[in-house]
């Protein structure tokens, strides 16, 4: 089974929720050879709530997963971290909607949580919880103490960062997963549809509940792949991307097709 790991339903945190662009993110995430991905949405983006509602009344559930546009979808959560820094959760449905809630009952209006009281609330729950881009500007997972990295069950190898900080981003995220003794797993960081298949992990069996993910995660009978093309994929997406956020700034839709049919 080929998935994703770290993908996001909307063009932008602050951009309104659209049915139509997330439909078509699925759709083209199936034609892009995904089949199956991690819905990891910002814990702050705007309509969160929708989101996850226009999935949940839409689509079949199977275990933990919805089937969306013919891609198996895993409920997810990004979170950051007062420190600086991002986490990504994954989970069922009910848990990552009751997770975010305590995590928003318990943050101050001005600050995230803190990774001593972050963590610990997160593994909580039934979650697989990984360190996202932990090489990129303005992230400092790396630089908690051990004993709070010691909760991450893996760390994220980004599709973004690969096209972005380039091929030795590879090797320093093995090398920091050897060294805690922590799987890999690839995300792609998708916002706009371009950038899937910039990185995905290919998995020997199938699996729908989260219990299986983190069992298969942990035998380790998968592959991560890196597109040769990731540099271009993420340079197109990136250019797409701020093309239609300045269309719906000068008051367009960012939904606007831009797939040939």
């Amino acid at each position: 089974m080929f998935i994703d790991t770290h993908t996001h339903g909307k063009l932008a945190k602050n951009l309104p929720f659209s049915e139509q662009f997330t439909i078509r993110l699925f759709q083209e995430a199936k034609k892009r050879g995904v089949e199956a991905l991690c819905l990891t949405e910002h814990f702050n983006t705007r309509d969160f709530d929708k989101i996850y509602a226009y999935i949940h009344d839409h689509y079949p559930r199977e275990g933990d997963t919805f089937l969306v546009e013919g891609v198996r979808v895993f409920p997810g959560i990004e979170v950051d971290m007062a420190e600086g820094g991002h986490n990504l959760v994954i989970g069922s449905y009910e848990t990552i909607i009751a997770l975010r809630e305590e995590i928003l009952r318990q943050e101050s209006s001005t600050e995230f949580l803190p990774a001593a009281r972050l963590f610990p609330l997160i593994k909580q729950y039934d979650v697989i919880f990984g360190a996202a881009h932990v090489f990129r500007k303005g992230c400092h997972n790396l630089e908690l103490p051990e004993e709070l990295i010691a909760y991450y069950d893996f760390f994220d190898l980004n599709g973004k960062d690969m096209g972005v900080l380039g091929p030795n981003n590879y090797q320093k995220v093995m090398e920091v997963a050897a060294y805690y003794d922590k799987p890999v797993l690839a995300g792609s960081d998708t916002h706009q549809y371009l950038q899937y298949g910039s990185v995905t992990n290919h998995f020997a069996r199938h699996f729908q509940t989260i219990a299986a993910f983190r069992e298969e995660m942990h035998q380790g009978d998968y592959e991560v792949i890196v597109n040769p093309a990731v540099a271009e994929k993420v340079e197109g997406a990136n250019l797409v991307k701020k093309v239609l956020k300045q269309l719906q700034r000068q008051g367009g839709s960012y939904d606007f097709p831009l797939a040939i049919e």
